[in-house]
């Protein structure tokens, strides 16, 4: 998180829950009436705090920025940067790439105090010059605060506003659930291409700023990501995933002759597979128990490094309660399967409780290809559903049956919360790449760059890293 005064910046970062790193006395030194804040795991470079956002550069004004998403040209970029922009790359992180793109043609506009013309037309520099998934947010030391989103609008961004007693407070946040539960109101998500600026003064100013635009939102922002109760370019998550279980419930009763299914108990993996458990099991007419309890200390598992931590996680994550479980036919319900460790420990879990018979669904259609928008997703020969059947996954997981949602219905979810969406980016499902920039020889170097081993080799492996800094800015 870094904040300013108009002058001073200052910076905290680290590695850890927000919780954790964020303490009262930390927060104490964090003054200023304008500032930005950033939390994820890194999808490029290390997790490192060297890597952790915003990050900083001195010129032009003192620029800091946060950035969710995944440049695919950052390694083309970076090249550019430092022979034709005659700018240096710290790190191995795109955001400092996006950060540095921005900062040269924020510094190309000649401004002494820059307008929001200046900002808006860095911005359409920005555009021509990067491809991939980015909703950003940046700083502009005595100027005010910019968001801005790719021309595909993949990642999301959302701004509000709320009244105070000293004046109008704006907020940009990736999800409307930021801004409810700190009072803003939201006025809208930032259109594909847009730009919107806030000045130091209060003004909100808006501009589209991509030459051509097309709304294509990442669809897993529904299936995983998101909190239930945000809306993403006016679609409600929750909504979203209410309709995943009642399509995916149509997909199960095809299973079966005359609706003839065996099925005694649905029960939801927690958390973000109960929201579609309880519509499917009304279809199905079966009784919805919860038959895991979930250890909230635990994070979540599919993005943690190493495949040993992550089977390890899974017993301390979920314990199961017998009595839903003895002697009967189960069926559980995920949001989706990604390796498969996760997945294949639960099933164990069920049938060491006693279940007769364990049925697997997914309320996502089989990952079988690699993310590059933004979403830490492994090497591809990692996913459990990469070249294999359907039925070849259930046996390496462990189950009776497994059934996946259908990629239609999948985007069926979502759309009919917004009609105006005309499609999704469902790369990781179809292997559609929506930016037309991807190709076999970028997704075989993804691939080296994001499996298990690669990752051990590069992580530190224990120790809290950190770094506070303090921040001047004198221009």
């Amino acid at each position: 998180m870094v904040t300013s005064d108009g002058r001073t910046l200052h910076l905290r970062k680290g590695n850890g829950l927000v919780r954790d790193v964020f303490r009262q006395e930390h927060m104490q030194h964090l003054t200023g009436s304008i500032g930005i804040g950033h939390v994820r795991y890194p999808t490029a470079g290390s997790s490192t705090s060297a890597e952790a956002q915003p990050m900083y550069v001195n010129s032009p004004y003192g620029i800091t920025l946060a950035h969710n998403g995944n440049l695919t040209n950052a390694d083309a970029l970076k090249a550019d940067l430092f022979a034709e922009d005659l700018r240096h790359i710290n790190t191995n992180s795109d955001s400092e790439v996006l950060l540095n793109v921005f900062a040269h043609e924020l510094q190309q506009q000649r401004a002494l105090d820059p307008s929001p013309g200046d900002v808006f037309k860095a911005v359409s520099g920005v555009h021509r010059r990067c491809r991939g998934a980015y909703a950003a947010v940046a700083m502009v030391i005595g100027s005010g605060i910019l968001g801005f989103r790719d021309p595909f609008g993949i990642r999301p961004l959302v701004y509000g506003q709320r009244q105070t007693e000293s004046g109008t407070d704006y907020m940009l946040a990736s999800e409307s659930v930021a801004l409810d539960i700190l009072g803003f109101t939201t006025l809208g998500s930032v259109a594909p291409g847009e730009a919107v600026f806030i000045s130091n003064e209060g003004e909100i100013f808006r501009q589209q700023c991509a030459e051509q635009t097309r709304l294509v939102p990442c669809i897993f922002e529904h299936v995983y990501l998101a909190r239930p109760d945000s809306i993403i370019d006016d679609i409600s998550v929750y909504k979203s995933r209410l309709r995943m279980g009642e399509y995916l419930a149509e997909r199960i009763i095809q299973r079966y002759s005359q609706h003839d299914h065996d099925i005694d108990v649905v029960i939801p993996i927690p958390d973000t597979g109960r929201t579609a458990a309880l519509p499917l099991s009304h279809r199905l007419n079966v009784k919805y128990r919860e038959g895991f309890i979930k250890n909230r200390y635990i994070g979540r598992t599919f993005i943690m490094p190493g495949q040993q931590l992550r089977k390890k996680s899974v017993r301390q994550k979920l314990n199961a309660i017998e009595l839903e479980f003895r002697d009967k036919n189960v069926l559980l319900v995920d949001d989706s399967i990604v390796r498969g460790t996760t997945t294949e420990q639960i099933i164990q879990l069920a049938r060491e409780a006693g279940a007769r018979k364990v049925y697997m669904a997914s309320a996502a259609p089989a990952l079988r290809y690699q993310n590059v928008y933004g979403i830490d997703m492994p090497a591809r020969e990692e996913f459990v559903a990469h070249q294999r059947s359907d039925d070849e996954v259930a046996d390496i997981l462990g189950a009776d049956w497994l059934v996946y949602q259908d990629i239609n219905d999948l985007k069926a979810s979502a759309r009919e919360g917004n009609p105006a969406v005309e499609d999704f980016e469902c790369s990781a499902f179809d292997g559609q790449y929506v930016t037309g920039d991807i190709d076999d020889r970028y997704l075989e170097q993804l691939s080296l760059a994001r499996n298990d081993k690669m990752k051990q080799r590069r992580e530190p492996q224990f120790g809290h890293d950190e770094n506070v800094l303090e921040l001047h800015n004198h221009g």
